[in-house]
């Protein structure tokens, strides 16, 4: 049996570990857990609204993001009336919907993104809720800030729009936009984000939604009343403070991203563009691929649930470890020269 670790490329989580203030709050705040935590977490959502530049009434707390986006089909949707989203969309949208006994249509990609035109043209006077997730996971796809305010500008009143940001944090400067401005704008936008993805908090499940009060009202009469631990609160908040380790890890991202970009292309392969901290690349025999891949010891994500069985998604690994899967990967396209 091999002494090499298992490598695990399959959930976009931060190659990087916890933050360490983040690691020592945690620790620090397991000495207060034979106590229920805070059920309204107010110290994280001070801190959160004070980066982000709304009021704290704006931001419900979720385990996760993908809390929120349950909470919010539940909240804005009955059982029959409509939720919208888009091809190759993330596979919580359509569980969200199944959840909320809703009719889901789903709205044909456009080179593996979404299809704005389209996806307003699919609302109508039954759909509650619209997902729009941007970076798009599992494609990697990205929209332009003056396409998503267009499209905001022309959503009805009765149909809210979630955009989902867990991958925001990997955006460049010149991909940034403000969806904090947008929230104060459109009363009908809620804004989904995480601490499991950039922040490195994915075993401790810590997501929020941002929107006017009103609407995160509605979210918060529904979200269990204990649904963040105190360790994942007081980790959360000391990690949204830690501008060092973002920095860090969005230039080991970006480098990343490239070494794999690059990596697949000298095998031969076509990957599609990315700006999350992961890339989608097309491997043929990808079951055949996968399975070799697990074989020497690392884990990629299959994408045959999201109706694309000939590619698989990379998450970004550091260094040592991207050059690990580009190796395993040529083994396993080329076993005769294993």
């Amino acid at each position: 049996m091999s002494d090499t670790p298992t490598l695990q490329l399959a959930a976009n989580e931060n190659p990087s570990g916890m933050p360490p203030a983040a690691r020592e709050a945690a620790a620090q705040a397991l000495a207060g857990s034979d106590r229920y935590p805070d059920p309204a977490g107010v110290r994280l959502r001070a801190a959160l609204s004070a980066r982000l530049g709304v009021h704290a009434e704006a931001i419900v707390l979720g385990s996760g993001s993908s809390e929120i986006l349950t909470l919010a089909a539940h909240a804005f949707v009955a059982p029959g009336e409509k939720v919208v989203s888009s091809q190759y969309g993330f596979i919580v949208y359509a569980q969200a919907a199944k959840l909320a006994h809703a009719r889901h249509e789903v709205v044909a990609a456009r080179d593996f993104g979404h299809d704005l035109g389209a996806m307003r043209a699919a609302i109508d006077a039954d759909t509650r809720l619209v997902f729009v997730a941007n970076p798009n996971n599992p494609t990697g796809s990205f929209l332009g800030g003056g396409e998503l305010l267009a499209f905001l500008e022309q959503v009805p009143a009765h149909a809210v729009v979630l955009l989902d940001e867990a991958y925001t944090e990997y955006l460049t400067p010149a991909q940034r936009y403000d969806s904090m401005g947008w929230v104060r704008r459109f009363p009908n936008l809620l804004v989904a984000r995480t601490f499991s993805k950039a922040y490195g908090l994915a075993g401790l499940r810590v997501g929020y939604g941002v929107g006017q009060p009103a609407l995160v009202a509605r979210l918060n009469a529904l979200r269990p009343r204990f649904n963040i631990t105190t360790p994942a609160l007081a980790a959360a908040a000391a990690a949204l403070g830690d501008d060092e380790y973002q920095a860090r890890s969005f230039a080991l991202n970006f480098e990343g991203r490239e070494q794999l970009t690059q990596g697949f292309a000298a095998l031969g392969l076509r990957s599609l563009p990315s700006a999350g901290n992961f890339v989608m690349v097309e491997a043929g025999d990808a079951a055949g691929v996968h399975a070799s891949l697990a074989r020497q010891g690392i884990h990629v994500a299959t994408l045959e649930p999201y109706g694309l069985p000939r590619w698989l998604r990379v998450s970004v690994g550091l260094p040592e470890q991207n050059a690990r899967l580009l190796r395993a990967l040529a083994a396993a396209l080329h076993p005769a020269n294993d």
